[in-house]
């Protein structure tokens, strides 16, 4: 079963059936423990919609954050060591992925993150830049994980890597963050062998094709979860990227007019435009 967020308000798809949900609106569901329970009983007192195309917005409810964990996966390590060589930033990064506690950081509110088919930015004041494929979970303010979703974490890596303390700047910014397209509600994780992907189109060709899977993930997402919680609290829910594990390389970056495309199985594609300015 998958949750979208459409204008005229959450929809619930499953087994191809879409059925509007009438009685809550998007920040009354998301911060229900019980939601795929919930949903189950709402759609069987609803018709399901003749026309099951719609518009998707971004999957996320006034209110909500979107946090990120970095260097969860090796590549990510290696990456992070590669652009901040010059600062000598490479073992601050190795003892990150190897360390107990997580790199937690900041990274959207729910302005300036975008849903499937509206365009991420990338920085004006940067030359060099990439999009992020990362599992996103979904959490209730219990702490409570209730879906999963698709995240595009947009950094620029210019600005991380002259020093780490610019991290705020290379991650935080307008059209920083692409969630979409629909959230996948389950009660067990996807599993190991679940599939990355990620596609960037040039004047129509691939310019990058990369994947990875999240049996590679370091880092257990309830272990991310009970870091985040320690001394936050989320009235409304939030959002959690879990890290990528799929970089374009040194030589690589985004231009504006690309198109970023991101798929994980069992949840869809999130396709984003770049645009700058």
């Amino acid at each position: 079963m998958h949750l979208y967020r459409a204008k005229s308000g959450p929809v619930v798809v499953k087994d191809g059936h879409a059925y509007p949900i009438v009685d809550s609106s998007w920040e009354q569901l998301v911060v229900r423990d019980d939601l795929l329970v919930h949903l189950e009983h709402a759609i069987a007192r609803v018709s399901r919609m003749q026309d099951e195309h719609f518009p998707f917005l971004a999957p996320i409810g006034d209110g909500q954050e979107v946090w990120a964990a970095g260097v969860t996966y090796f590549r990510s390590r290696d990456a992070r060591m590669e652009e901040s060589a010059e600062a000598g930033g490479g073992n601050f990064y190795d003892r990150v992925y190897s360390a107990p506690r997580p790199e937690l950081f900041f990274k959207a509110t729910p302005h300036r993150v975008v849903g499937s088919g509206q365009p991420v930015r990338i920085r004006r004041d940067s030359r060099w830049n990439v999009p992020e494929p990362e599992l996103a979970l979904v959490i209730a303010p219990s702490g409570k994980i209730i879906g999963y979703t698709i995240g595009n974490d947009m950094s620029s890596r210019d600005i991380e890597g002259e020093n780490p303390l610019y991290l705020p700047q290379a991650k935080v910014y307008d059209g920083c963050c692409a969630l979409g397209p629909g959230i996948l509600l389950a009660e067990a994780p996807p599993a190991p062998t679940t599939a990355i992907s990620l596609t960037i189109l040039r004047d129509g060709q691939a310019c990058f094709v990369g994947q990875t899977s999240l049996a590679s993930l370091k880092r257990d997402p309830r272990e991310l979860v009970e870091y985040l919680f320690r001394e936050c609290t989320f009235p409304h829910g939030c959002i959690l990227l879990t890290g990528t594990g799929v970089i374009p390389p040194m030589d690589f970056t985004l231009q504006v007019g690309d198109v970023v495309k991101i798929s994980i199985d069992g949840i869809g594609t999130l396709t984003n435009p770049v645009a700058t300015g």
